[in-house]
């Protein structure tokens, strides 16, 4: 039973629930890798079929070690944000990315020296629109547009920024962050399997690639990369946010799988996130930014083939660390321009950046095994 080819230590319970008290219990367990030579007539077995109409059943899923012995292993996996981690080039980018829409609009009264660009990132706490709305509150709207017509012109500007920001982070003039490299090249040279999530860049992911290119191909060979196809092609994205298609899934039990998710998921939620070691109610007013980020660390533990446990973000924003903690996954922050005076409670450490006197991936095991404590 392949459900996810790179993974091979996820484990399918089948549970039913009780008519009379609504408790649910295991009735059958079976491993990934006891199902690779499973037939789909054994597997169909496998599957509770409930006694009465009032009984209702639903497979779940959690990450689990290889082996007895690989769960007391120091064997770690590392995910890498893209934004604020492999590149701290958002705020002088963003600003000079406005400017450069402005100019492309004709809005020649229009630019953003840095002391403005600070003011409205902190009075709008990021938010680009409101950025735009505050400004031109401040120094007035262009005379020729009409007032029902402010919402198009703000989308017109960011749609002008977006490229030009493209364009810069994209260049070879915009380096990565120091250290980054060696810490990728010592992580893999110790056997530590290294993912960096595209997926969930506010850059794009198209953008968050190119900035991948600035690895090198023998580096970029090395790590995996989490992007929004590996996330539908992860269990995860496949049966709690219905994404894709079962791939090798008997037919027969990837029908009556998402039949079930989608009868059920509002009602089970909390109980489906808390086998899979969640906190977030899936589907039920969970913000999108975060429910992404959350889908990309899952699918990043799965293609590192490593539990959650063993899984450690090095993150670079507020939403990632806020989906470690719903995750149930360690994670190291690196501060960058947007982030040098923001407070991480979560996180088991708040580093500078990579290097010797900050994040090594000495320091990261030393980091982890104090937090296991």
């Amino acid at each position: 039973m392949e459900v996810i080819t790179s993974t091979s230590a996820l484990r399918y319970s089948c549970f039913i629930q009780s008519p009379i008290n609504g408790g649910f219990s295991q009735r059958n367990s079976v491993t990934y890798q006891s199902c690779l030579s499973t037939s789909p007539l054994q597997l169909r077995s496998l599957i509770v079929r409930p006694k009465s109409r009032c009984s209702r059943w639903f497979v779940s899923c959690s990450s689990l070690p290889k082996s007895p012995d690989d769960a007391s292993s120091d064997q770690i996996a590392v995910l890498l944000e893209v934004d604020g981690v492999l590149i701290d080039a958002y705020r002088s980018g963003s600003r000079q990315a406005f400017n450069i829409a402005f100019q492309k609009l004709g809005l020649d009264c229009a630019k953003w020296t840095e002391p403005i660009f600070s003011d409205l990132l902190r009075k709008s706490t990021g938010d680009e629109e409101r950025m735009l709305a505050l400004y031109f509150n401040r120094i007035g709207w262009p005379t020729s547009l009409p007032t029902n017509e402010k919402d198009k012109f703000m989308r017109s500007v960011l749609e002008e920024k977006k490229k030009a920001f493209a364009e810069f982070m994209s260049s070879k003039s915009t380096p990565l962050r120091p250290g980054v490299e060696k810490f990728i090249d010592d992580a893999c040279d110790e056997g530590i399997c290294v993912a960096i999530l595209t997926a969930s860049s506010k850059f794009g992911e198209e953008t968050a690639r190119s900035i991948l290119e600035k690895l090198g191909l023998e580096r970029m060979l090395k790590v995996k990369v989490i992007g929004k196809e590996e996330i539908e092609k992860s269990l995860y994205g496949q049966l709690l946010l219905g994404l894709g298609k079962f791939s090798g899934l008997d037919e027969e039990l990837s029908n009556e799988a998402s039949k079930a998710v989608a009868a059920e998921k509002k009602r089970i939620a909390e109980e489906v996130a808390s086998m899979l070691k969640l906190q977030v109610d899936i589907n039920t007013g969970t913000p999108e930014s975060l429910r992404e980020i959350v889908a990309a660390l899952r699918a990043g533990a799965e293609k590192a083939e490593a539990p959650i446990c063993n899984c450690v973000l090095v993150a670079g924003s507020q939403p990632a660390v806020a989906a470690a903690e719903v995750t149930g996954m360690s994670c190291i922050v690196l501060r960058n321009s947007l982030t040098s005076r923001a407070e991480f409670p979560s996180a088991i450490a708040v580093m500078d950046g990579f290097g010797d006197v900050d994040l090594t991936v000495s320091k990261l095991r030393l980091t982890l095994s104090r937090s296991s404590l």
